[in-house]
């Protein structure tokens, strides 16, 4: 029987998830979440053998979840369900350490392929994140990014500030000062090339942290 956890910000998504699994053969679902620092503190307790993972995760993104959830449950297989698919996000999420990335346009039934194949060691990926695969591989500069340079809390700061809470929310999600925020937002804007917030959701929305939304 393989422990799954399932991590997704969509309600009906991640609840028809869970219903799903419940009634498959082989599997159980051992937690739920909707937010990514939440479903971090989940995975580093009941260490599941799986993680079904969204891409775009509020607090804590799934690429940042991915790392930090990878270093401590090391037989941990992961399985990233989302409707985004970012060259560069898709490069950063297997580099990390991801197993199988199938989108959401894809279907359940291509889920549970992805699902059975890393279950048994293998790796998937979803039919329009093969062809994309196939693209980075032939024009690799699609996939550089200089968010690279980000230390792991600058890369959370960024996602934060892009998310629109301020500098005194941020600092007290972190539990880090007002003063260390504004440092690492003064670091990662110098070296990401950017000079203010909407710049800086600008550039979470092309590389897949947050959602496209409207800006003035």
């Amino acid at each position: 029987m393989k422990r799954v956890i399932i991590i997704e910000d969509q309600t009906a998504i991640r609840e028809m998830l869970v219903e799903i699994l419940r009634h498959e053969s082989g599997y159980e679902v051992v937690g739920q979440a909707g937010d990514g620092q939440v479903g971090l503190d989940l995975v580093v307790a009941a260490r599941p053998d799986i993680l079904i993972l969204d891409a775009r995760l509020p607090v804590l993104n799934g690429l940042e979840l991915l790392r930090r959830a990878i270093r401590v449950v090391h037989h941990l297989r992961i399985l990233v369900f989302s409707g985004h698919e970012n060259p560069m996000l898709v490069r950063e999420m297997l580099e990390a350490g991801a197993h199988g990335f199938v989108e959401k346009t894809a279907g359940l039934l291509e889920l549970r392929k992805g699902l059975d194949t890393i279950a048994a060691g293998g790796t998937y990926f979803g039919p329009s994140v093969s062809a994309l695969l196939r693209n980075v591989v032939a024009n690799p500069s699609v996939t550089s990014t200089s968010r690279d340079f980000l230390t792991p809390r600058e890369r959370e700061i960024l996602q934060l500030v892009a998310e629109s809470y301020s500098t005194k929310e941020i600092a007290h999600r972190l539990s880090i000062s007002v003063k260390t925020v504004d440092n690492h937002r003064t670091n990662l804007m110098r070296k990401l090339d950017l000079h203010n917030v909407a710049s800086i959701t600008r550039y979470a929305m092309q590389v897949g942290l947050i959602e496209n939304q409207s800006l003035v």
